[in-house]
């Protein structure tokens, strides 16, 4: 079983840059897609990047591509969310999970997730 924990949320203006940082358990996290989902109040979980295990592969979502980037270190078994240009709208719980694909239910050993605010 993977452990997965979530951490640099926070409050910030928009047009900040935020990282957010996601650490893995075990030893076979090279072995796994990994990708960030977000949930504000009251909507659904919506998909937000993913990366291949190797990290050679990314893929974004359009709300968030060209001012987000996904990375991986698999050698301190993390992976990053660089947001960059943030907006109000980007406001959520971020969580990271072991998966492909866009879809949440293709993921699975989820964080407890970590809030990102963006004030005006």
């Amino acid at each position: 079983q993977v452990q997965l924990v979530e951490s640099g949320g926070g409050v910030v203006q928009a047009g900040a840059s935020l990282r957010l940082s996601c650490a893995a358990s075990g030893r076979t996290f090279s072995n796994y897609g990994m990708g960030w989902f977000r949930q504000a109040p009251e909507k659904e979980r919506e998909f937000v990047a993913a990366i291949s295990r190797g990290g050679g592969s990314t893929d974004y979502a359009g709300s968030v591509k060209g001012r987000f980037t996904i990375s991986r270190d698999n050698a301190k078994n993390t992976v990053y969310l660089q947001m960059n240009s943030l907006k109000l709208e980007d406001t959520a719980v971020y969580y990271c999970a072991k998966g492909v694909g866009r879809t949440p239910s293709r993921y699975d050993n989820w964080g407890q997730g970590t809030q990102v605010t963006v004030s005006s």
